[in-house]
């Protein structure tokens, strides 16, 4: 019988190509996840890793038990699911979520699940889309909120099955006396705010890269002022210094009186928003019922998305 968290350890190893990196994913040393491939090479009496200094590859036949991996993984997924089947949803439901959902999504979500099932407990955990999916393969989270911008070719989440529940326009936060903050529902095109400084996320980050593609394909490069992560810091300093910034509509549902928001009219500009699941476990009792609270919560019209 073959060791699961061992195949883990190698399945994440084809994924992520390092012993370090595995190392990290699972908050171990990397002399731990070596010891542990090389028990699995001992169970299965097989050359898995090819061994070159302090690197490490895998051989054909360790590349096909990563593969397979995966149809272990969903088939006991699987099981435990059919197990469930016919119980009430119960228990604790663990999830992912990135930061500026967490008032506009995730806490309504919160709010909607205790009052329709009072014996679920959900715990939150803050995390960017890719350690979300990353504590959800580890099985340290049961569904992840995650987001992919449309102007960025961003890959499918491995290991895991999405399910698309709004899309999340970028607008332009501009300073009400902004020459281009004309009245609401007029688009305005990016070669407007071309000539004054920007407010940005950093270069690298999807939302700082998706900001510069659309520029860019609009034909000019921001003068980037000021570069932060946080939406709320980008509101307070358009406020004060008056520089446009482009953000996700979810983030502008409370904003000073001074500022205003503006459609734009590349509609490339947007992004995704999904919740992750693990293969084979979206049928099991309590992740089924979230679904569809987020789902509902997700289908809200447009006009609802600042206070979503």
């Amino acid at each position: 019988m073959l060791d699961v968290r061992r195949l883990v350890l190698l399945r994440d190893l084809a994924a992520h190509g390092t012993v370090t990196a595995v190392a990290e994913l699972h908050g171990v040393t990397p002399s731990a996840v070596s010891q542990q491939l090389r028990l699995l090479e001992e169970e299965t009496r097989t050359r898995l890793l090819e061994r070159t200094g302090r690197s490490v590859r895998l051989t054909a036949a360790g590349h096909r038990l990563a593969e397979d991996t995966e149809g272990v993984l969903a088939a006991l997924e699987q099981a435990r699911s059919r197990l469930h089947d016919t119980e009430d949803p119960a228990g604790p439901v663990h999830l992912a979520c990135f930061p500026s959902a967490l008032v506009p999504l995730a806490a309504p979500f919160g709010d909607a699940l205790e009052k329709a099932h009072p014996v679920l407990s959900l715990h939150i955990t803050e995390a960017e889309p890719e350690n979300a999916v990353r504590l959800l393969v580890q099985r340290r989270v049961d569904l992840a909120l995650v987001y992919r911008y449309t102007n960025l070719a961003t890959p499918a989440y491995p290991g895991v099955e999405t399910r698309h529940l709004r899309t999340d326009p970028l607008v332009a936060v501009l300073r009400s006396d902004h020459p281009a903050a004309r009245p609401e529902g007029d688009p305005i095109d990016l070669r407007e705010l071309a000539d004054r400084p920007w407010i940005t996320a950093p270069a690298q980050t999807a939302c700082g890269d998706a900001v510069l593609q659309a520029c860019r394909s609009a034909g000019f490069t921001p003068d980037v002022r000021h570069t932060c992560t946080d939406f709320s810091a980008m509101i307070a300093l358009a406020a004060s210094g008056g520089h446009p910034v482009l953000i996700p509509r979810l983030a502008t549902a409370r904003l000073p009186t001074t500022l205003t928001v503006r459609p734009v009219t590349d509609e490339t500009l947007a992004r995704t928003i999904e919740v992750a699941v693990r293969h084979a476990t979206a049928q099991e009792p309590a992740i089924a019922v979230c679904l569809d609270l987020l789902r509902d919560l997700g289908s809200g019209s447009a006009a609802d998305a600042g206070a979503l």
